[in-house]
C-alpha cells in the first residue's frame, strides 16, 4: 500500500503549530510521529477502497489531488482523537469522500493512463475501431 502523504505536507498545508496541537501525545512539543504516521496510513488505506474500484494498485505516480486528500483524512481523523473537531475539518473531510466517490465511479478522473479495473469479474477488452460491420464491409 502506497502512502500518500508525509508528515511535512501536513505541516505544509496546516501549520506545525497545528499539527504539534493533533499529534503531541506524551506532552514533549514536538508531533509524535508514530500518530501521525497511523493517520496518514489509515487515511490512505481509506483513499485506496475507493480508487480500487477504477485504478490498478499501485499508482505508479501519486498525483498532487490524493496527497491533498490524504492529508485532509488524516487530519480529519486526528482531531477528532483529539477532541479538536471543527465543522471545517468535518467539511474538509466529507468534501475529500466525495471526490473520491467521484473517482471510484469515474465521474472525475486522476488523469493517470491505466487500464480500467474490473470489479466485477468480468473481461475487459480494448482494441481497434470494427473494421467490418454486418450486411457491410468497411
Amino acid at each position: 500500500m502506497a502512502i500518500y502523504a508525509t508528515q511535512s505536507d501536513i505541516s505544509a498545508r496546516y501549520s506545525q503549530e497545528q499539527l504539534l496541537l493533533l499529534t503531541d501525545r506524551n506532552q514533549d512539543d514536538t508531533p509524535d510521529t508514530d500518530v501521525v504516521d497511523q493517520a496518514l496510513q489509515d487515511a490512505s488505506a481509506e483513499i485506496d477502497t475507493y480508487l480500487a474500484a477504477k485504478y490498478q494498485l499501485p499508482l505508479p505516480q501519486v498525483p498532487a489531488v490524493l496527497t491533498r486528500l490524504c492529508v485532509d483524512i488524516a487530519v480529519y481523523r486526528l482531531a477528532a482523537d483529539a477532541d479538536m473537531a471543527t465543522d471545517e475539518r468535518r467539511q474538509r473531510y466529507d468534501d475529500a469522500v466525495s471526490l473520491l466517490k467521484r473517482l471510484a465511479t469515474g465521474a472525475a478522473s486522476l488523469g493517470l493512463e491505466q487500464p480500467p479495473v474490473s470489479s466485477n469479474g468480468a473481461v475487459f477488452i480494448a482494441g481497434p475501431a470494427r473494421k467490418f460491420k454486418r450486411g457491410r464491409l468497411l
